[in-house]
């Protein structure tokens, strides 16, 4: 089952991710406040994945009025390949749709080879013809990678 997040989902969404190897984590913006700052900001557009009473997917998603923007897209290694990845970015898309949003972007690692092929695989465009850039305005937002 496919289904909104909501801040009650925090703990078990925060184990998966855990789960997740490479997967990175920032200390503020992925606490439990960060993340409920985030889904208040965008309460319809985050989605879970649930099996058997329990969350294996899970996407946090939101927008600032013109584009969309996925982070954290994940599925429980032990249940890819079963098109949840591929559900839950279909739910989120069309919860942006509500929301008039009409273009969608995120950013997956260079190294993430996994998360690289299902974006291609569901036909997702790699961008070559733009720099990104970030500029931090909170260095004790630490960023840690899962092993």
């Amino acid at each position: 089952m496919i289904r909104e997040m909501t801040i009650d989902d925090y703990d078990e969404v925060y184990s998966l991710w855990l789960k997740i190897k490479g997967f990175a984590m920032r200390s503020i913006d992925d606490s439990r406040e960060g993340v409920e700052r985030f889904l208040r900001r965008n309460p319809h557009t985050s989605v879970v994945a649930c099996e058997d009473g329990r969350i294996v997917g899970a996407i946090l998603c939101g927008h600032d009025g013109r584009r969309g923007c996925m982070y954290h897209v994940c599925v429980d290694p032990e249940h890819r390949r079963r098109r949840i990845g591929t559900q839950m970015v279909v739910f989120a898309m069309e919860a942006l749709r509500r929301e008039q949003i009409s273009k969608v972007s995120l950013i997956a690692f260079t190294e993430n080879d996994i998360g690289n092929a299902f974006w291609n695989r569901i036909g997702w465009t790699r961008r070559e013809d733009l720099n990104y850039y970030d500029f931090v305005l909170n260095r004790e937002n630490i960023i840690a990678f899962n092993e």
